[in-house]
């Protein structure tokens, strides 16, 4: 069993930048696949990258790609999500999710834990 708790999210202007922290108890870290999902406001939840087992590959969605980075503290048990230019349309609850499994996983039914999310609301 993993417990995965996010936090870092906040209101933040366009332009700016936030990382968010997924950290994890109760298993090592460094043998799940990590990924970040985020779901806004009357849409459908949303693959936004994701780090494999072992951390060695990070896949991103098409938009976020060259803005937001996935990396990996495997001693702290943490995975971050370093968000920068933000937009607007970046508003959204962010939910970090692991599965004990190699390969990229991209969308939310392969992952097996969930944290609770973090609020990121992006003014323009």
């Amino acid at each position: 069993q993993v417990q995965l708790v996010e936090s870092g999210g906040g209101l933040v202007q366009a332009g700016g930048s936030l990382r968010l922290s997924c950290a994890a108890s109760g298993r090592t870290f460094s043998s799940y696949a990590v990924g970040w999902f985020r779901e806004a406001p009357g849409k459908e939840r949303e693959f936004v990258g994701t780090t494999s087992w072992g951390g060695r590959s990070t896949t991103y969605a098409d938009s976020v790609k060259g803005r937001f980075t996935i990396s990996r503290d495997n001693a702290k048990n943490t995975v971050y999500l370093q968000m920068n230019s933000l937009k607007p349309e970046d508003t959204a609850v962010y939910y970090c999710a692991a599965a004990p499994q190699t390969g990229v996983l991209t969308t939310d039914r392969q992952y097996y834990y969930w944290g609770q999310g973090t609020q990121v609301t992006v003014s323009s």
